[in-house]
């Protein structure tokens, strides 16, 4: 949409109001100039199963969120926010080398 003076409406700019098709064309050049620069980013398998697990972790948390009673129990036996605080053990990082 454009308005009498000329100038593009809101809902008609940026990278969101693009197609799908559009976005993921420009955001694999995007892509492969930083590789080709080499300022890409290429991830270590350290750094890939870390985040994998935070990801897990809150898809996790979020299905235990969905799955509550009105009630506020939940059917898994614990609360998400006790799942959101302590990891279990098996979970738990030991030591820093993750940390920014």
């Amino acid at each position: 949409m454009r308005s009498e003076e000329g100038q593009v409406a809101k809902e008609d700019r940026g990278f969101a109001s693009m197609d799908r098709s559009k976005q993921r064309d420009i955001a694999s050049k995007g892509g492969k100039a930083a590789h080709q620069k080499g300022t890409a980013h290429e991830w270590t398998s350290e750094e890939a199963r870390e985040a994998g697990r935070k990801g897990g972790m809150a898809s996790h948390r979020r299905k235990q969120e969905q799955q509550q009673t009105p009630d506020g129990d939940s059917s898994g036996g614990s609360t998400p926010e006790t799942n959101a605080e302590t990891p279990p053990e098996s979970e738990q990082m030991i030591g820093r080398e993750f940390l920014p």
